[in-house]
C-alpha cells in the first residue's frame, strides 16, 4: 500500500473501533448498567465521577461523536479523492489525543481509578494521532526532498 493510501485506512479502522467502544460507554451511562472491568479496578468510579459529564453531556457521547465524524470524514475523503482534507483529520486527531491524556490524567491523579474501557479509548485516539504524526511527517519529508531536487 502506498505511503498516501495506509494512512486514511489505518484512522478509518481504528475510529471505527474508537466508535464501539465509546458508544458502549454511552450506553453504560444512559442505562446505568454496572460494567464488568476485568482487567482494572474503578469503571464504575471514573464512568459515575463528577468529570464523566461536560454540562451535562456524558463525556463517552461526546468521544463516540468525534469517533464517527473522523470515521465518516475518510469515508468522505475516500470516496471524493480529495486527499487534501486529510490535514482537517490530522487536527482533530491532536485534539483527540490532547483530550485523551486530559482524561487519562483525570483517571490517575484525581480520580484514582482505571477505567479499561477509557483507556482503550485513549489508546485509539494516540494511535491517530501517532499515525497523523507519522504519515505527515512522511509527506513533509518527500515534498522537502522533491523541492529540493526541482530547479
Amino acid at each position: 500500500m502506498s505511503a498516501s493510501r495506509w494512512y486514511p485506512f489505518t484512522v478509518l479502522g481504528v475510529s471505527i473501533v474508537g466508535f464501539f467502544d465509546a458508544a458502549y460507554l454511552t450506553i453504560q451511562h444512559y442505562t446505568q448498567f454496572t460494567l464488568p472491568c476485568t482487567i482494572t479496578h474503578g469503571c464504575d468510579l471514573v464512568t459515575k465521577s463528577e468529570y464523566s459529564s461536560i454540562m451535562g453531556v456524558p463525556v463517552a457521547l461526546l468521544g463516540a461523536l468525534y469517533y464517527l465524524a473522523i470515521f465518516l470524514s475518510v469515508y468522505i475523503i475516500l470516496e471524493t479523492k480529495k486527499f487534501d482534507l486529510l490535514r482537517f483529520i490530522a487536527i482533530a486527531t491532536t485534539f483527540g489525543f490532547l483530550f485523551s491524556a486530559w482524561f487519562v490524567y483525570l483517571q490517575f491523579f484525581v480520580i484514582h481509578a482505571i477505567c479499561q474501557y477509557c483507556m482503550f479509548s485513549a489508546f485509539t485516539s494516540t494511535t491517530m494521532f501517532v499515525a497523523s504524526i507519522v504519515y505527515f511527517s512522511k509527506e513533509y519529508l518527500q515534498n522537502t526532498k522533491t523541492s529540493s531536487i526541482s530547479p
